[in-house]
């Protein structure tokens, strides 16, 4: 029933879109101040990264794919389209912020974040903000964070594009974008259904995937209205729907199945003031799956959440060049579920962001924060950065903070095995940066160093459950390498993209490496164009991972380091002003490699999409 409803709703808009479609329309779109103003005025000495939508729209594969390729963030993903977390300087996945227009949409049941149940469809951009930001961002952004933006733009324009492909594995996709402004009104839709089988076969075996089957649909809505020369409205909404049947291993098939349904939904009202800037943010938030151990019967387990937010902020100008951005948070937290009852929590949170820049060449900012959270103490936070321009082509970047998460409804409440005692991780990092630009090219430099106590570690206990507990302290140093070349000769465009990551993630107590963290983590993108084509090539280098804290290497003991490639053409079948066509093949794990990314979960053989694109 999910599946046709979602494939009528993007049938309806784009015969309706069409319908309305005319030759003059189609006008580059501005690019309006994100919702999210704090990510771009106040992170002058952190290391930013952005992808922007050419990127996303051109990576039809999964949001961890598009990530896992173009970004120094390794993925542990049990089995190809299951589950996937990241690993953000070898910190772990609750530890990961993932940052929707401006609010964290971080699980309050896990901490976490599963990259296959997000599609970018419809985002302007995605932003990669590495370095600890509890400060800006609350709980869990310790290692990092990931920010999903829309815009709007009330300039004259209405542009559509319908991409339709299929390929390996029965696996189909269907997505529909959308975008309208004029004067006082602007509308943006993105709409998208993937469908697959994802039956591939394990290398070097008899055997296939056969429980891997996966579908999902996504609307990504959002509008705006000018009410007066000082007020615009927006709203913003998402949903995900989608069911997956869970993978089991090479040696232990499964008949697991997994529903999620996320619920996002923001109404935003900013005012330009005679003194100040301000913003007011009213959101309602749901999450809510069910687990099913075996696909065919009706027996599951489920958890729900709600997410209750009201959030004010305000840009003042105290001086030309000294600004101050206060904020205050009320977020209400309401969950149910099976395996741990109906908890509830409350947080207050009053932050203070101070940006002073006495000249061209040096900006400061100083942070600092408090909330408070029903059942805890939590600490005050602070962060400090600095940027410091030496020449047009080399900049130096310096921040620190400190950080914290706290403990998920899963970690407090589950049954059996919740701990009402553990208490919040705190961490401490720092992080210098340099970036160097030369003509067409520009290098980022950083190393950094991260300390976190209390961490909290899930282990078996004496009753023969896994229970949470505030057990280890780590330190997290290493240093990360990133590479940005481009050159045009002619009708020749070249360009070159590479990423280097080197982590060490350490048990202070054991002096081991954290399990499932690698000490190196590289990928390169080769591109070029020739008028109507274009061909990329991307490579991915995996190191070994560790699978058990003793840190043994072996089939049992570690993930063996990988390397795998990706190829792709693509060729524009005609363009005009109004209408374009493009035609593209992509060919995953090029050189059929046989890898693993978790421990007995073999990844795809080499497989094939074909993709259309129609923009009108």
């Amino acid at each position: 029933m999910i599946r046709v409803v979602l494939l009528f709703l993007l049938l309806l808009f784009g015969s309706v879109a069409k319908a309305q479609t005319s030759t003059d329309s189609i006008q580059k779109l501005d690019e309006v101040v994100l919702s999210d103003v704090k990510l771009k005025r106040f992170a002058h000495g952190y290391k930013v990264t952005v992808l922007n939508d050419s990127l996303l729209q051109q990576n039809r594969s999964s949001f961890t794919d598009i990530l896992r390729f173009n970004s120094n963030l390794y993925f542990k993903e049990n089995g190809y389209g299951m589950v996937s977390s990241p690993s953000f300087r070898g910190t772990n996945a609750s530890q990961t912020a993932v940052i929707w227009n401006g609010i964290s949409i971080n699980s309050q049941l896990t901490g976490q974040t599963d990259f296959n149940t997000i599609s970018t469809s419809n985002f302007k951009n995605v932003v990669i903000r590495s370095g600890g930001g509890s400060v800006q961002y609350g709980s869990g952004a310790i290692g990092g964070s990931i920010h999903l933006n829309n815009t709007l733009s009330f300039s004259p324009h209405f542009d559509n594009t319908v991409t339709l492909s299929y390929g390996s594995y029965n696996t189909k996709n269907l997505s529909y974008l959308s975008s309208y402004g004029k004067n006082k009104w602007s509308f943006n839709i993105g709409l998208n259904y993937i469908d697959s089988d994802n039956d591939y076969k394990y290398l070097n075996t008899d055997k296939r995937n056969t429980n891997g089957a996966y579908y999902n649909g996504s609307i990504n809505a959002n509008a705006g209205y000018v009410l007066s020369n000082k007020d615009v409205l927006k709203l913003y909404h998402q949903t995900f729907l989608g069911e997956r049947e869970f993978s089991g291993t090479i040696s232990s098939p499964s008949l697991a199945k997994y529903e999620d349904q996320n619920f996002r939904t923001m109404l935003e009202w900013s005012r330009q003031g005679d003194k100040a800037f301000s913003k007011l943010k009213v959101a309602h938030l749901q999450e809510h799956f069910k687990y099913f151990g075996n696909k065919n019967t009706e027996n599951y387990t489920f958890g729900k959440v709600n997410t209750y937010l009201i959030n004010y902020t305000a840009d003042i100008d105290l001086l030309t060049n000294l600004k101050l951005k206060p904020i205050v948070s009320y977020n209400y937290y309401e969950g149910s579920g099976s395996s741990f009852g109906d908890p509830n929590r409350k947080e207050f949170s009053t932050t203070a962001l101070l940006q002073y820049t006495p000249n061209k060449k040096w900006q400061y900012g100083l942070n600092l924060r408090q909330d408070v959270t029903s059942g805890f103490e939590s600490p005050l936070l602070f962060s400090f950065d600095v940027a410091y321009e030496i020449s047009n082509n080399y900049k130096l970047k310096l921040n620190g903070s400190k950080n914290y998460r706290v403990p998920t409804f899963n970690d407090l409440y589950w049954q059996p095995g919740g701990n009402l005692d553990l208490v919040p991780e705190n961490s401490y990092q720092i992080d210098l940066g340099q970036d160097i630009t030369y003509k067409n090219a520009k290098l980022n430099l950083n190393v950094f160093y991260i300390k976190t106590t209390d961490l909290i570690q899930w282990k078996p206990n004496t009753s023969g459950f896994w229970s949470p507990e505030n057990v280890a302290k780590t330190q997290n140093y290493g240093a990360e390498a990133s590479l940005d070349v481009s050159k045009k000769i002619k009708e020749h465009h070249l360009s070159l993209q590479f990423n280097y990551a080197y982590n060490i993630s350490e048990d202070l107590e054991s002096n081991k490496q954290l399990i499932y963290v690698p000490y190196h983590k590289a990928n390169i993108n080769l591109a070029y164009a020739y008028k109507r084509m274009s061909l990329f090539l991307q490579h991915l280098y995996n190191g070994e991972v560790y699978t058990t804290p003793e840190n043994l290497s072996g089939r049992f003991y570690s993930v063996e380091a990988y390397q795998v490639s990706n190829f792709g053409v693509n060729y524009q079948l005609f363009k005009t002003k109004s209408q374009q066509i493009d035609v593209s093949l992509k060919v995953n794990n090029l050189f059929n490699t046989v890898y693993e990314n978790v421990a007995f979960r073999p990844m795809p053989d080499r497989n094939f999409n074909f993709q259309i694109q129609y923009k009108f």
